[in-house]
C-alpha cells in the first residue's frame, strides 16, 4: 500500500512531487491526487498524524483497493528509437501516445510522469545527462571501500576501520570519520555528528541501499529501517535511496570516496594508531585541509562554495537524535516482556501478543499496532530485573500490590501496642512477608467486627500465654469473651493436678535424695 502519511509529511518539508514519488516508488499522478483529495476533504497533516496509513487510505480512496489507479505504461524502446530520429521530442511521442492509449479505453501517464520513466530508461541504456543541482538540496552519503587501521595495543595487529563518507554535491564540502564497525550504531551516530559538523540539514538525503539504513528494495516499494525512518523524520529530511547499481545517482560521495582515500587514508597509511580516537584526530586534520584546499577548474574552496550554501540548509532541531533500536517481544502469562535480560510490565490484555518494543538508553516504549502501549525507565545492572506498573497488572493481582508490611504497622499503631506486636509476628513468622499479609488482614477486620478496644486486649491476652500468638488463637479469645476478664499475675490461680490413676509416682525430691546420696 502506498505510504499516504510519508507523501503528507515530505510534502510539508518541500520536497517536489518526483521527489516524493522517487522516494516512495509511486506514481507521480499518486502523490497529485493524494495532495488534492487531502485538500479536498480537509485533512491536515495534523489530523493525518493522528490516523493509520489504512484509515487515510479509505478517507481518501473509498471504494478502491489503495487508492491504485492502472495506467497504461509505454513502450519506451519504440520512444528511444523514435527520439533517433530528427525533429521528434518527447513531447510529440507522447501525443501519440495519449491518442492510442485513448482509442484502446486505457489511461495514460502525464506528461512529466511520461519523462521521468524515459529518464530511468534511459539510465538503464547507460546514457548520462548532466544534473544540476540546487543549495542545501542533497546530501549524500556512504561507507568508503577502503578501511584505515588502528593498532590493539595488547597484541599488535591490526583492527579495520571502517570510514563513513558524507558530501554536498552542490559545494562539494565534506565529512568523514572512521568506526570500527558498520552497524547500526554507528551508522546513525555517523549521521548525527555529520549534521552537526556541517550546521544543518538538506533537504534530502542520499544513501547507498545498504542494510543498515535500507530494510527491503522492490520493483515497487523501498522500506527504510525503522530506526533510519526516525532519523529522518527527527531531522525533518526525506530519505531517498540511490537505485540498486546505480552509482550515477550519487555521483558526487562516489567521487569524493575516491579523493577521500587518496587524500586522507592513503595519507595516512604510514602512521601507526593506537585508538580510534587518535586516528579520527588525524582523520579531522586531513579533512580540513581536503576542504579548503583550492580547486582546479573552479575559483576557491568548496569550503568557501559550503559558506555560501549554508544559508540554504535547514535548522537543526533544538536536540540531537537520540538512537533507538526495535525489537519484537512477546508478553508472558505475568504480564511482562523480557528485553536484554531485563522485565518490563505490559497491561495484561496483551498477554500472549507480539509487540514492537523501542529501546534507547534510558526509555524503553511497547508498542501494539503502531500505537504506544506503555513506557518504562530502562533498567541497567545486573540481569532480570523487573519493572512493575500496578495498572499493568489484573484486578486480582493488585489487591495484594496495595498492601505491604509498613501499611499493616501503620493501621496496628492506631489501635495498640500489643496489635503492633502481633502484625509483626505476622509479618516476620514467614520465609516471605507478604506470606503474612492475609493473616494481618484478618486480624486487623476483627477491630470492625469487635472493636478496637477488645482487638488490643485479646492481642495483649495472646501475648500473654505465647510470645507468637495465631490469628485463630486471638479470635478464640474475642468469641469467648476472654478479653473483657481482667488478667494479672496476682489473680493467676493454678488449676489443681488431678490424682494419678497409677497411684505412687516418684517426683523430683526423691531423684534429688538419691543423688545426695550418690
Amino acid at each position: 500500500m502506498t505510504n499516504y502519511k510519508e507523501i503528507l509529511r515530505l510534502h510539508g518539508l518541500g520536497i517536489n512531487h518526483s521527489q516524493i514519488a522517487a522516494a516512495l516508488s509511486c506514481s507521480r499522478t499518486t502523490v497529485i491526487a493524494v495532495l488534492q483529495k487531502t485538500t479536498a476533504l480537509g485533512i491536515t497533516p495534523s489530523k493525518a498524524a493522528k490516523m493509520s496509513n489504512a484509515e487515510l487510505a479509505k478517507s481518501l480512496f473509498p471504494g478502491e483497493t489503495g487508492g491504485k489507479i492502472g495506467y497504461k505504461m509505454p513502450d519506451y524502446e519504440y520512444v528511444h528509437r523514435e527520439m533517433a530520429k530528427s525533429g521528434t521530442n518527447l513531447q510529440l511521442l507522447w501525443f501519440e501516445y495519449c491518442d492510442k492509449c485513448g482509442e484502446n479505453g486505457e489511461i495514460p501517464y502525464q506528461l512529466t510522469q511520461f519523462k521521468k520513466y524515459y529518464r530511468e530508461f534511459v539510465t538503464k541504456t547507460k546514457a548520462t545527462m548532466h544534473i544540476t543541482r540546487r543549495p542545501g538540496e542533497l546530501l549524500e552519503v556512504d561507507w568508503a571501500g577502503q578501511t584505515a587501521h588502528i593498532i590493539d595495543t595488547d597484541t599488535g595487529e591490526e583492527i579495520p576501520a571502517y570510514v563513513f563518507v558524507a558530501a554536498l554535491p552542490y559545494s562539494g564540502y565534506s565529512y568523514v570519520e572512521a568506526f570500527l564497525s558498520r552497524d547500526m550504531e554507528n551508522w546513525i551516530t555517523a549521521h548525527v555528528n555529520m549534521y552537526q559538523f556541517f550546521g544543518g540539514v538538506t533537504r534530502i538525503l542520499v544513501p547507498d541501499n545498504l542494510k543498515t539504513g535500507v530494510d527491503k528494495v522492490t520493483k515497487s516499494e523501498t522500506i527504510l529501517n525503522r530506526t533510519y525512518q526516525e532519523m529522518a523524520e527527527h531531522y525533518n529530511t526525506a530519505v531517498i535511496p540511490a537505485r540498486v547499481r546505480a552509482p550515477k545517482d550519487k555521483a558526487t560521495v562516489e567521487g569524493t570516496v575516491g579523493r577521500i582515500s587518496t587524500w586522507i587514508i592513503a595519507a595516512l597509511r604510514n602512521q601507526q594508531f593506537l585508538s580510534l580516537k587518535e586516528l579520527n584526530l588525524a582523520i579531522k586534520d586531513k579533512l580540513h585541509d581536503f576542504n579548503h584546499k583550492p580547486l582546479q577548474k573552479e575559483i576557491g574552496s568548496r569550503a568557501d562554495t559550503f559558506s555560501e550554501e549554508r544559508v540554504f540548509l535547514q535548522p537543526l532541531p533544538s536536540r540531537s537524535f537520540e538512537l533507538a533500536t526495535w525489537k519484537i517481544a512477546t508478553v508472558q502469562y505475568n504480564y511482562h516482556i523480557s528485553v536484554d535480560s531485563q522485565n518490563y510490565s505490559v497491561p495484561y490484555e496483551y498477554i500472549k501478543h507480539k509487540v514492537d518494543v523501542r529501546l534507547t538508553k534510558n526509555t524503553v516504549e511497547v508498542f501494539s499496532g503502531g500505537n504506544r502501549i506503555c513506557s518504562h525507565p530502562r533498567l541497567h545492572g545486573r540481569p532480570n530485573q523487573y519493572d512493575t506498573t500496578e495498572t499493568h497488572m489484573p484486578p486480582n493481582h493488585q489487591k495484594y500490590v496495595q498492601w505491604n508490611g509498613d501499611r499493616f504497622r501503620s493501621w496496628a499503631a492506631k489501635i495498640g501496642v500489643s496489635t503492633v506486636s502481633t502484625i509483626e509476628v505476622f509479618l516476620t513468622s514467614n520465609r516471605v512477608e507478604q506470606q503474612g499479609y492475609k493473616a494481618c488482614m484478618a486480624l486487623l477486620k476483627l477491630a470492625d467486627k469487635y472493636s478496637a478496644e477488645r482487638l488490643e486486649s485479646a492481642c495483649s491476652k495472646a501475648l500473654s500465654y505465647t510470645p507468637r500468638p495465631n490469628y485463630k488463637s486471638i479470635s478464640a479469645i474475642l468469641k469467648s469473651g476472654q478479653d473483657k476478664q481482667e488478667y494479672s499475675a496476682d489473680s493467676y490461680v493454678p488449676t489443681p493436678s488431678k490424682p494419678s490413676e497409677h497411684g505412687f509416682v516418684r517426683g523430683a525430691d526423691y531423684y534429688k535424695g538419691r543423688d545426695n546420696q550418690c
